[in-house]
């Protein structure tokens, strides 16, 4: 019996202790010890017994789950412990409406080789070209549009 709640006692320890120790080789030892202590009780006191040791582990753990993930972050420790604010973004929107500028006409601003600068409607875009090497000053055509930049043809 005293084994049974010394294996039970070093696995919730374990898993208390997963918490602060980076990685998952705490929680996992701690279950493996209750595992462990649950298998003795059923060969020490049958089925029984051990289905009442699996209750029990099972109520410890989740016991110590509840205080790691709702009492520990309300105290002062757990408070520096976990992280509060959320970060919000976005993905990066497209350089420009598709209907705005595929089939434009546009001035490459830098050489494109195959990827550049250019000048449609006044506005400076990203370009990649499909036609290899375009000179800076060269006439384009807007023929499609990826993630961030245009896509471009000589013209």
């Amino acid at each position: 019996m005293t084994g049974i709640i010394l294996l039970f006692a070093l696995g919730i320890v374990l898993l208390f202790f997963e918490v602060f120790v980076p990685g998952a080789v705490l929680g996992i030892l701690g279950g493996i010890f209750l595992f462990i202590g649950s298998a003795v009780a059923f060969s020490e006191f049958g089925s029984r017994g051990g289905t009442l040791a699996v209750i029990i582990a099972a109520t410890l753990a989740g016991l110590t789950f509840y205080i790691e993930l709702f009492v520990l972050p309300k105290t002062a420790l757990g408070k520096k412990m976990f992280l509060k604010a959320a970060l919000a973004g976005a993905s990066q929107p497209l350089p420009a409406r598709p209907g705005e500028v595929i089939g434009q006409a546009g001035e490459a601003l830098t050489t494109l080789a195959p990827s550049g600068f250019i000048l449609v409607a006044g506005k400076k875009y990203e370009a990649a070209s499909q036609s290899g090497l375009i000179a800076k000053g060269a006439p384009v055509k807007v023929t499609g549009l990826d993630n961030f930049r245009l896509i471009v043809t000589k013209s």
